[in-house]
């Protein structure tokens, strides 16, 4: 990981737009099913906020909640973890480790290998094909 991203709110806002900056700044949630545009191509999910590589398609996965799915991230110390308890629940946010940008919730009920559902907002997440 690189060092870590500041920006004031109005670079923020700039940089994410409206919905990117209530998820990823505010801790907001974007409406399920609104990021079915993803490719199904060889690549890598950047963080929208700072550009770091969080996840790599071979660990997307369709868990059927309206979210982009993910086994795991794509390399140690790219996602800091913290405990939400906001909503009268108790879930296991994660965020960029380089940016702390909120991108969603882990799961412990997704598939083998790691038996993980990282349930993260499509807003949070840029798509870069990989180089041919």
């Amino acid at each position: 990981m690189t060092d870590k991203l500041t920006k004031t709110d109005a670079e923020w806002k700039e940089t994410l737009g409206d919905l990117g900056f209530d998820v990823m700044r505010n801790h907001g949630t974007e409406r399920p099913f609104t990021h079915d545009d993803f490719p199904d191509q060889p690549g890598q999910y950047r963080c929208a906020g700072c550009g770091e590589p969080l996840f790599v398609q071979d660990d997307k996965f369709d868990a059927g909640c309206g979210w982009p799915s993910f086994t795991r991230p794509a390399s140690d110390g790219t996602i800091d973890e913290s405990t939400d308890t906001r909503h009268g629940m108790r879930r296991t946010e994660v965020h960029c480790s380089r940016c702390d940008g909120h991108l969603g919730h882990v799961f412990p009920d997704g598939p083998a290998p790691t038996g993980l559902r990282y349930c993260i907002n499509g807003v949070a997440l840029r798509f870069e094909p990989d180089a041919k």
